[in-house]
């Protein structure tokens, strides 16, 4: 069975990490306030930032061996773009004084029936804020970069030609070695009184 202990680890610690600096962010949004449109849309756009800060420790923690960030399609268009518009629509109805788009969301809003959840919903602000980044966060995912570059290591060619901004494919046949040795047996030592 194999152990994640050093896996776990990172992944407490980076985890631990990005709460302290979604915890930083937040409290700096509150320093900034709601008093102008300017100071709203600073506001949220701060919390949102802590959103995605903490989605992202999920990720970030799993690089140990080399990852990279991918935008997931499927979970941007069906989950996250839903997002944007319902944030969106709640945010610019919420916005103090009168903000760009706010009297035309307000109306149309009223027509549709919706004022008074998109008028509940505006109450929470900061939450949707913050699950708007947090969504952003989770439609990228952790991919090892192998599987952007698929190459065999079998048909990895003795001498690497490669571009000049090409890094990944220099580190293609390393990578393969490194993946084959981790599959093999572990080595093993006995300790005790040697039997003659």
């Amino acid at each position: 069975m194999r152990s994640f202990g050093l896996y776990d680890v990172t992944r407490g610690l980076t985890t631990a990490v990005a709460a302290g600096a979604a915890g930083v962010l937040l409290w700096t949004a509150a320093l900034v306030g709601q008093q102008t449109t300017a100071r709203f849309w600073e506001e949220m756009g701060i919390v949102a930032g802590a959103g995605l800060v903490l989605s992202l420790a999920h990720a970030v923690g799993g690089w140990t061996k080399g990852l990279r960030l991918r935008l997931a399609p499927g979970t941007f268009v069906l989950g996250f773009l839903p997002v944007l518009v319902c944030v969106g629509w709640v945010l610019l109805a919420a916005q103090p004084g009168n903000g760009r788009l706010e009297g035309r969301i307000v109306s149309w809003s009223q027509g549709l029936g919706l004022l008074g959840i998109v008028h509940k919903l505006g109450l929470w602000n900061g939450a949707l804020a913050f699950g708007f980044g947090l969504v952003l966060g989770l439609s990228l995912e952790a991919v090892p970069v192998a599987e952007l570059a698929p190459v065999a290591a079998a048909e990895a060619p003795t001498e690497a030609v490669t571009a000049p901004g090409d890094r990944w494919a220099a580190d293609e046949p390393l990578s393969a070695e490194r993946d084959a040795a981790r599959k093999a047996e572990p080595n093993t030592v006995v300790v005790g009184p040697r039997s003659d």
